[in-house]
């Protein structure tokens, strides 16, 4: 408990120095003749072991620095980083950035975010647990993980378990005299494993990301999951070309919401390569979907009490009954879009998408089978074939075939087609089995039908 007690106060004090630094640069920056400046400073630390057949593969110590500044002279940017912190290298970033600045062309938009926009509170939201575990004890756990999953009959191989625990400080200031400082731990174990029949071989995994290293699955646990979901693909089929519903696993039906993101994000609107384009304030979902950004909640895998730009994040809706509630802007693009910030500059804090149906019930996993009835279980895609400017979905996939509520076999070697637009407003019922190992929290999503081709 003292190791994780002196880590905190060391954390604390490297956070006041990176502050204090950010501060300093920001005067001279000013001194130099900018009109405004930001500074981003970072320091990251961890440690990752891999695993493999029992024998280490793999040892990483990591400790990176990051410092990065941009200067504005009038609507003149320039920007410049180091990975440095010694004086003299903060002082030739500095610089740099001037240079460059007073060459560059001047762009309306350019400046910081409104100085009233900037966050004032910041309650502590649970982000910080080192995980006192040291190289050794890594190893043992990699070990005991893999262990676990090669014990079940018929795993025939192992890509190997990794062990990743890691801590990051970060303070974003500027010139508004806005100062602010975030800490937070990120941990994972994985496990990848192979199997084989006299059909072939197949592989699959499984993984867990948390906050805290107490709120892991057990060692055992992971290792039975990535065995199963390896075992359940062997004997995999093709299918003839069909449309059918498709049921996305929670663990990619996070990818859905990641493709509504990329279309409502101001980089996209702005540069009118959206299919979502002038969709405000219409529907794009069925009435009774909702989803909401939380960048508040305590532990949450994308919590944060402000933006990349300091602006205050708050809780706030992103479909509302079914109809686009708003953009994701930062201050940039909201000025291209004659907009204000919605306090996104940087992502996504925090995407909570609601469970429910059409028929108003929601559904755990075996619910949004019997939903499915006879259709595609999707639990894997492939490849990149998705555009936001149009909306045309078309990927690889692999899953299994379900038939009355049941799975009938595993499927590969097919591709899952249809448009985004087609997609969003025919979700039938998005389930209660929310994956919590992302920023994006959403159970299974059912769609009414998409072109499956295969044979």
């Amino acid at each position: 408990m003292s190791e994780v007690v002196v880590s905190r106060d060391v954390s604390a004090a490297e956070l006041d120095r990176l502050a204090e630094l950010a501060e300093d640069v920001i005067r001279r920056a000013r001194a130099a003749g900018a009109s405004q400046a930001e500074v981003a400073a970072t320091i990251d630390s961890g440690l990752s072991v891999n695993v493999r057949l029992g024998e280490v593969e793999t040892v990483e110590h990591t400790r990176d620095r990051g410092f990065g500044l941009t200067v504005y002279f009038g609507q003149r940017k320039g920007s410049a980083s180091t990975a440095d912190l010694h004086p003299d290298s903060i002082q030739a970033t500095l610089e740099q950035a001037c240079a460059i600045a007073r060459y560059t062309e001047a762009d309306p938009a350019a400046g910081l975010a409104d100085a009233s926009r900037m966050a004032t509170a910041f309650p502590d939201l649970d982000l910080w647990h080192p995980w006192d575990i040291d190289t050794t004890q890594a190893i043992e756990l990699g070990i005991a993980i893999e262990d676990a999953g090669r014990a079940h009959a018929g795993i025939g191989n192992s890509d190997g378990a990794t062990v990743q625990a890691g801590q990051g400080l970060s303070v974003y200031a500027n010139s508004h005299g806005f100062v602010g400082r975030e800490r937070g731990t990120r941990h994972a174990l994985s496990l990848a494993l192979i199997a084989g029949d006299e059909d072939g071989m197949q592989r699959d995994y499984w993984y867990d990301s948390v906050r805290a290293a107490g709120d892991f699955i057990s060692a055992r646990a992971l290792g039975d999951k990535a065995a199963e979901r390896t075992l359940a693909r062997l004997g995999a089929q093709g299918l003839s070309t069909r449309q059918c519903p498709v049921l996305f696993a929670p663990e990619l039906a996070r990818g859905l919401i990641g493709h509504l993101l990329g279309a409502v994000s101001g980089g996209s609107l702005y540069r009118r390569a959206s299919f979502l384009l002038d969709h405000r304030g219409k529907p794009v979902m069925p009435a009774w979907l909702n989803i909401d950004e939380r960048p508040h909640l305590r532990h949450g895998q994308g919590s944060a009490n402000f933006d990349a730009e300091g602006v205050a994040t708050s809780d706030s809706a992103l479909i509302a009954g079914g109809v686009l509630a708003r953009y994701m802007l930062g201050s940039y693009s909201a000025r291209k879009l004659g907009m204000e910030s919605t306090g996104n500059a940087g992502g996504v804090h925090n995407l909570v998408v609601a469970a429910g149906a059409d028929d108003g019930e929601a559904s755990d996993f075996a619910g949004m089978l019997r939903r499915l009835g006879t259709g595609l279980l999707v639990t894997e895609v492939m490849g990149q074939g998705v555009s936001i400017v149009t909306g045309d979905y078309s990927r690889g996939a692999a899953g299994f075939w379900v038939e009355n509520g049941r799975i009938a076999y595993p499927v590969e070697g097919i591709t899952i087609a249809a448009n985004l637009r087609d997609m969003f407003a025919g979700i039938v019922a998005v389930g209660s089995d929310v994956d919590r190992r992302s920023h994006l929290l959403t159970g299974s999503i059912l769609l009414r039908q998409m072109t499956v081709a295969g044979e």
